[in-house]
């Protein structure tokens, strides 16, 4: 499978195969590298550029290339305040992610996805891969839930597939030694529920964020473009059985 990764805002891709080119290897999980016209480069939070292989910012260095978006429509100031300023002299993609030695891209998540937990920054999108890949389960998702001592912990929200007859809690068992066996201790994934279904877009996309707020007691607005509002009444249930979003979490307004 050829894959490749852009964005409305860049017209084009960002990273990609390019078959007129040169056909590259495939590796797992990379579009491969960045095609002509993008310099590509990953910072962390402090602006920094980091070494290979560390999970940061996926950013472009200015100035962009034929075909990328000057400008939001009507909206130069929040183009800049939201594309520019964050990092002086770099397009932000607002995803997250590394390049690896031989240049590779690999996209782990939007920036957003990244969690703090004691210090360590880490994908969710990563520990979503490992849930993923349990037998019994279908879909998955990863939040960051406020955490007392650590900052962050991860939380991990289960949809099984058609047929499981197992007990969730086994499989809930098996899925945290999965994210221990596979991405450490560091982790620290410990909790996770199984659910009937995500809340999701109709365009697909899994509302991360309201879930996180939900389980934070934060107000939350239910997105317009949610496909059923009542899967956010079934989340919250589940939060509550593993102790979240147990007092406040409720729509805003």
């Amino acid at each position: 499978m050829i894959d490749h990764w852009w964005q409305t805002e860049t017209g084009w891709a960002i990273a990609a195969n390019c078959f007129g080119i040169e056909r590259l290897p495939v590796v797992p999980g990379s579009p491969t590298r960045a095609v002509p016209g993008w310099d590509l480069r990953v910072l962390g939070s402090d602006g920094a550029e980091l070494p290979a292989g560390e999970t940061g910012a996926l950013v472009a260095k200015l100035p962009m290339p034929p075909g990328a978006s000057p400008t939001l429509w009507n909206a130069d100031e929040r183009f800049h305040d939201t594309y520019l300023a964050p990092f002086p002299g770099y397009y932000l993609t607002a995803d997250a992610g590394y390049i690896d030695e031989q240049g590779y891209v690999f996209v782990m998540a939007r920036t957003d996805d990244i969690i703090n937990v004691a210090g360590h920054r880490l994908s969710t999108g990563a520990i979503e891969e490992v849930l993923a890949a349990h037998a019994d389960v279908a879909e998955c998702a990863v939040i960051g839930v406020a955490d007392e001592l650590k900052g962050q912990s991860p939380l991990g929200l289960l949809v099984l597939k058609a047929g499981v007859e197992r007990p969730n809690e086994d499989i809930v068992r098996e899925a945290v030694q999965m994210v221990r066996d596979r991405i450490g201790p560091v982790a620290s994934f410990k909790t996770a529920v199984v659910v009937e279904r995500l809340p999701k877009t109709r365009s697909g996309k899994i509302l991360r964020g309201t879930m996180r707020r939900i389980a934070d007691d934060q107000e939350y607005s239910v997105p317009a473009t949610i496909d059923d509002p009542a899967i956010l009444d079934e989340i919250t249930e589940a939060l509550h059985g593993v102790g979240y979003g147990r007092a406040l979490a409720r729509p805003a307004g």
